[in-house]
């Protein structure tokens, strides 16, 4: 029988409309609003509290863009969306029934809303019955959320409010950006600079983010592990480890002193580059400061040991008996704009809503009976994003795909490859509301609404769950992902199962998260723009019960695993996946530029922003560009064992001479990248590659 709350929203309700929404871009989720084509930030969002980066400011400028999408495509040509949806669930009943449920697989993104992500998740398993499908924030936060699952009982990117940071007196920021990625996060930095606090960071390149540091750790890339057993190892044999906290709230503090007891300073120097001194010093500010935090980032995360990385940061917090504490702690800077609440509820191949595992049973029995189906009837586990989109096609792979808010054409690992992989579908559906370079190579291309023209909600970084409201007009002819599903649906026979006011299916999904460890039950669309968010866990009190508060700071009394203690887990340092060799002898490394976002699918195609960075380049240092006779402007071509790629040259001296880097949102950083995945997490190794650098003729573009 399906679940009810206590006090349900009407079955069809108004969507919210109002200026007050949120930002398209990053975790960070800043306020603004916007009117007559204009955004102004707003003041009563903590995450931004009135300021906005270049891309917030310039977001409204794609919602009137000429490359908007209005008609569905088929086959690259025009037609009604009747037409178009009848095709596609043609293709997919003629495909399942020759091949099997799992010949039709989905690929879901990190910037749906909460609705969106949850209603793709049951569309995949109750009218596709389909094991396959994952989401592109596999590729972001998985390692972080591995980790923290394993050490905590919980993935909450910040288990505290993002202005506790500005509280702390100390903060090692390990591989991340948030200068360029995300500048707003940077007010709270300085908050806590401006109070006397130390800021740390750990990243290869001296970045915006870097100059900002008291001390920057210029780490070899793929040597973050070393570096963390390095920095425990100094805490531990300095007298830094909080005893009492270690005896109190954790467990496994014993095998963890034996593991890092081989990771002397001086051998991790020379696996890092990271002098000793500076490694003390490091570990001095954080151990001497009343509150501290350790954050992680991409840098640390991107990686084929991506989990044990974050693990051996959150060991280091641990000993220092920071996380729990207002103002101290461990936290991921979540990346994409939805990367917490994506994840949270069921378009990740291994889990159901509200953060459940998909082969739990108790979990199969209580989302069953949300979704009115037999338990026995949900498939299990599938294969994760980049191992989904690899055996596109293949024997035994998927024979179609449905793709919503992702461009693995280019944000992909070895990009090339899963291009190849793209084109030998026998369908391939994108719904998107610009053709990126996944889209121009579909069969069906379904136009949707954007982030102003709808209404749903998000969770940023923080865990705090987030109303955008619907503040402009869609194009006639473009409908909401929600509306795309429900007309599939009932062309699969499931249409009464697929409501498409975002409302209702919020009040569905809270339904389905509560008794979870991201339980939704006790917010409303009401509790949140009242309270300008709410934080998970949030369960529903019932009739006449005081509404629960939400939870700020899940950590501070106890952690949710089964003895309430926090877990240090032994990990070990080892090499990257693919090191640097005769032929390729430069490490490459990739990541975010402040103008743009992602694959760019957005960002490229607003003015303002395409000319503050108007195409790829390459950095590298003075050394190497002088050993390799180029100069700024050149034209240079990497290569990897996967392929090639031009772009001009940057040289700088705050890169290591030993590295080049490249921003991922164009066409070529990703031919590159190493597809290597994490044991536990299946993140890609995007952050370090063995590659080879040349200058080439003008003009030159591709190998």
């Amino acid at each position: 029988m399906p679940i009810s709350l206590s006090a349900p929203a009407p079955v069809m309700s108004q969507v919210p409309v109002g200026s007050a929404t949120h930002c398209p871009y990053c975790a960070l989720q800043c306020g603004m609003h916007v009117a007559g084509g204009e955004i102004t930030p707003r003041e009563d969002v903590p995450a931004n509290a009135g300021a906005l980066c270049q891309k917030g400011w310039t977001a409204a400028e794609l919602l009137s863009s000429p490359e908007r999408l209005t008609t569905p495509l088929l086959h690259g040509r025009p037609v009604p969306w009747d037409e178009a949806l009848d095709y596609a669930a043609a293709r997919i009943r003629a495909l399942q029934a020759e091949h099997g449920p799992d010949a039709v697989a989905v690929f879901g993104g990190g910037g749906l809303t909460n609705e969106k992500a949850y209603l793709l998740g049951k569309f995949a398993r109750v009218a596709l019955r389909t094991s396959q499908v994952d989401y592109n924030g596999r590729f972001c936060m998985s390692s972080a959320a591995a980790a923290a699952n394993r050490a905590f009982g919980m993935d909450r990117g910040l288990p505290f409010p993002i202005t506790d940071i500005g509280r702390a007196d100390a903060v090692l920021l390990a591989g991340g950006n948030v200068a360029e990625t995300m500048p707003p996060f940077v007010r709270h930095l300085s908050a806590m600079r401006a109070r006397g606090g130390r800021l740390v960071v750990a990243d290869p390149r001296l970045t915006p983010t870097a100059r900002l540091a008291d001390l920057h750790l210029q780490v070899t890339p793929g040597t973050d592990l070393a570096l963390a057993l390095g920095l425990l190892h100094i805490a531990i044999a300095e007298g830094h480890a909080d005893l009492g906290y270690l005896a109190a709230r954790t467990t496994g503090f014993e095998q963890v002193r034996t593991s890092v007891s081989a990771w002397w300073p001086e051998r991790v120097e020379r696996i890092t580059g990271v002098p000793v001194a500076q490694m003390r010093e490091a570990v001095r500010i954080l151990g001497e400061a009343p509150r501290a935090m350790v954050l992680t980032g991409r840098g640390a995360e991107q990686h084929a040991k991506g989990t044990d990385t974050v693990t051996a940061f959150i060991n280091l917090a641990l000993t220092l008996g920071l996380p729990g504490g207002e103002g101290s702690g461990y936290g991921c800077v979540t990346g994409q704009g939805n990367g917490q609440g994506g994840r949270e509820h069921g378009q990740k191949a291994d889990q159901l809503p509200g953060y459940r595992r998909i082969d739990d049973p108790a979990a199969r029995e209580h989302v069953a009976a949300v979704w009115g189906v037999d338990p026995g009837d949900l498939p299990g586990p599938g294969r994760s994003a980049y191992e989904l989109l690899d055996a596109l096609g293949t024997p035994g792979g998927p024979r179609a795909l449905l793709l919503f808010g992702s461009n693995p054409a280019v944000s992909a690992p070895d990009a090339g490859r899963i291009a190849r992989r793209l084109a030998g579908l026998d369908l391939l559906v994108v719904s998107d509301f610009v053709l990126s370079e996944t889209a121009a190579a579909a069969d069906v291309v379904l136009p949707t609404t954007q982030w102003a023209e709808e209404a749903g909600t998000m969770t940023n970084l923080e865990g705090r769950v987030l109303l955008r409201r619907q503040a402009a007009a869609p194009p006639p002819g473009a409908r909401s992902d929600l509306e795309i599903l429900r007309g599939l649906a009932e062309r699969l026979g499931w249409g009464d199962r697929f409501p498409a006011d975002p409302r209702t299916v919020f009040d569905e999904l809270r339904a389905a998260s509560a008794g979870g460890l991201a339980d939704y039950s006790g917010i409303t669309y009401e509790r949140i723009a009242a309270e300008t968010g709410v934080f998970w866990p949030c369960p529903d009190t019932g009739p006449g019960g005081a509404p629960h508060p939400g939870t700020p700071r899940p950590f501070l009394d106890r952690f949710p695993t089964p003895d309430g203690r926090a877990r240090l887990v032994p990990v070990e340092h080892r090499p990257a996946a693919e090191d640097v060799d005769e032929e390729f002898p430069v490490y490459l490394t990739t990541g975010r530029v402040l103008a743009h976002y992602q694959s760019g699918a957005q960002t490229r195609r607003i003015r303002p922003l395409t000319e503050a960075s108007p195409e790829v380049f390459v950095e590298l240092h003075p050394d190497l560009a002088e050993r390799l006779g180029v100069g700024p402007g050149d034209l240079v071509r990497v290569r990897s064992r996967r392929g090639s790629a031009v772009g001009t040259a940057r040289v700088s001296a705050s890169i290591r001479p030993d590295t080049v880097f490249m921003p991922f949102h164009w066409e070529g950083a990703n031919l590159l990248t190493n597809p290597a995945l994490d044991p536990t997490s299946r993140m890609p190794e995007f952050k370090v590659c063995a590659a080879a650098v040349e200058r080439c003729d003008d003009g030159e573009r591709v190998a």
